[in-house]
C-alpha cells in the first residue's frame, strides 16, 4: 500500500476541486484550493522525494479556452519529473505517443475507450498496439448509480453503461499496466472514502490499483488499510498541507513511501 501523489490542473492552475461539481459549461468547479505554484513545482517535489506512480490530470476539454494553458502546465510537470508521473485527460491513441515523448511514464485513459456510453474494445486494442500495454493506465473512475458503481467519462460528467467489478478488472488486465479509480462522489469532499467500492476493489488480485476520493485523515488511511486489506494504493489530495489541508505531506511520504 503506497501513497500516490496527484497534480490536478483546471483552467491553467493547479487546484483541488470537488470532483462531482466539475462542469465543461462555463469551465466551472467548486474549488477547495487554488495554488500559487505551477504544476512543475509539485512534480519537482515528488521527484526530489523519489515518489513514482503519481498522476497529472488535465481537467479541461480540448475546446475549452483554458485547454492550452492547462496542457502547458501538464507538460511542464512531465518535464520537471521525466519518467516519474502518469498523465490523463483527453488521452487518445493519436496523442498518447506525444505525452510519452514529453516524459510521461504512462498515459491514463477513460473517455477515449467509450462511444455513446458503450465500451469500445477496438479502441483499447488500438491504443495497446500503438504504445504497448505497459504504458497504459485504465481509469475506471465511477459514481454510484442504483446498486452499482458505474464508470463516468468526460471529466466525470456522463454515465456509461459499464459497471465496475472485480471481473471487469480481470477482463481488462491483459491490456494495461494499472488501474486508477476515483470515487467521484467523495472526491474533494474530505468526508471519507467509498467503502463499498474499496472493499470490492480489494477482491481483485492483479494489476496495481490506485484509489482516490475522500481520504482526509490518518484515521481514514487506517480505515482504508482495513477495508482494502492493504492491497490498493491511495491518493490524498485536498487534505494535504500541500493543498491547504491539515495532513503532513512529509509525514505521509516518510510513512508510506520509504
Amino acid at each position: 500500500m503506497r501513497f500516490r501523489p496527484c497534480i490536478d490542473i483546471h483552467n491553467g492552475r493547479v487546484k483541488q476541486i470537488v470532483g462531482g461539481s466539475l462542469q465543461d459549461t462555463g469551465n466551472r468547479a467548486d474549488e477547495n484550493f487554488v495554488s500559487e505554484q505551477p504544476a512543475s513545482y509539485y512534480a519537482g517535489l515528488y521527484r526530489e522525494d523519489k515518489i513514482t506512480g503519481g498522476h497529472v490530470i488535465l481537467l479541461n476539454k480540448k475546446d475549452s479556452p483554458y485547454y492550452e494553458e492547462t496542457l502547458a502546465q501538464g507538460l511542464d510537470a512531465l518535464e520537471a519529473y521525466p519518467g516519474g508521473m502518469q498523465i490523463g485527460g483527453g488521452v487518445t491513441a493519436k496523442n498518447a505517443p506525444m505525452f510519452l515523448e514529453k516524459g510521461a511514464s504512462q498515459v491514463i485513459v477513460t473517455t477515449f475507450l467509450f462511444r455513446d456510453g458503450e465500451f469500445c474494445v477496438d479502441r483499447l486494442f488500438k491504443l495497446a498496439d500503438t504504445i504497448g500495454k505497459e504504458r497504459i493506465v485504465i481509469d475506471l473512475s465511477c459514481r454510484r448509480r442504483y446498486d452499482t458503481y458505474t464508470v463516468v467519462t468526460d471529466r466525470w460528467q456522463h454515465f456509461t453503461k459499464l459497471a465496475v467489478t472485480p471481473e471487469l478488472l480481470g477482463m481488462l488486465e491483459p491490456f494495461c499496466a494499472e488501474f486508477l479509480i476515483h470515487g467521484v462522489d467523495s472526491e474533494g469532499k474530505r468526508n471519507g472514502m467509498e467503502e463499498e467500492l474499496v472493499a470490492m476493489l480489494s477482491d481483485y488480485d492483479g494489476n496495481p490499483v490506485t484509489y482516490a476520493g475522500g481520504i482526509h485523515s490518518w484515521k481514514a488511511i487506517e480505515r482504508f488499510r482495513e477495508v482494502s486489506h492493504g492491497r490498493i494504493d491511495f491518493t490524498v489530495g485536498s487534505a494535504l498541507d500541500l493543498f491547504g489541508g491539515q495532513m503532513s505531506y512529509r509525514e505521509l511520504v516518510d510513512t508510506y513511501n520509504r
